[in-house]
């Protein structure tokens, strides 16, 4: 795995981008962080990609910005629902500057995001024909919730013991009328932010499952036109 820094500049607000070791071009994902921001956690999840084959781009929408007015106009953002929020300019940027990159196929790019950057994510599909796949971890969902007919495929997971459960059934629900390939899975004991495996909320057999899943579904989605 080949890592580094992205300043701010190169990238609005920087980043860490995480390269296979082997020759490319690689399929992409952009990784969203939740509102603890670009921290250890969301770089290892970005370097695990990196050791799946992904090229991987872990975005920082906090860097050189207040963090408070930050957050004020990303939770505006989620409550009211719209696709096109603050911040999603941010992550399409990202993804021109890892689609940009000659280790990267440019069509075979996806999303993973975590609460506050789940939601992101869902949201970004509906608006970014150049997602192929996404997976939200317990993300909101936008408003009106019928945005998600434009989505690209989807493979989200969501903890039981949480608000965002049913945002998970509302959106199995919605892309089950799409006819979008979708996978969502709702995890019996788990809560928020279980996929970190350095906080008190992870659940090692729901992280392990949920990422088992993401490879699968990414896999099918992202692999080499034939």
């Amino acid at each position: 795995m080949k890592p580094r820094e992205i300043e701010p500049g190169v990238l609005k607000g920087g980043g860490y981008l995480a390269l296979p070791d082997a020759p490319g071009p690689h399929p992409g994902v952009v990784v969203i962080h939740e509102a603890y921001g670009l921290n250890d956690n969301i770089k290892d999840i970005a370097g695990r990609f990196a050791g799946q084959g992904y090229a991987s781009l872990a975005v920082d929408l906090f860097s050189g910005r207040n963090r408070a007015i930050c957050m004020t106009r990303y939770m505006t953002g989620m409550l009211i629902g719209s696709v096109d929020r603050y911040g999603i300019s941010d992550l399409k940027a990202a993804l021109t500057h890892l689609a940009a990159m000659p280790e990267v196929d440019p069509e075979r790019i996806g999303a993973i995001g975590f609460c506050m950057g789940g939601g992101f994510a869902i949201a970004w599909a509906c608006t970014d024909q150049r997602l192929k796949a996404i997976a939200p971890f317990y993300g909101a969902n936008p408003r009106p919730l019928d945005a998600v007919k434009r989505s690209c495929p989807v493979v989200g997971s969501y903890p039981e013991k949480d608000f965002t459960a049913g945002a998970g059934r509302a959106l199995d629900r919605a892309l089950d009328t799409t006819g979008i390939a979708h996978d969502i899975k709702i995890y019996p004991g788990a809560g928020h932010s279980f996929f970190n495996d350095r906080g008190r909320a992870y659940n090692k057999p729901a992280a392990d499952d949920s990422w088992a899943r993401v490879l699968g579904f990414f896999g099918e989605h992202l692999a080499p036109k034939r």
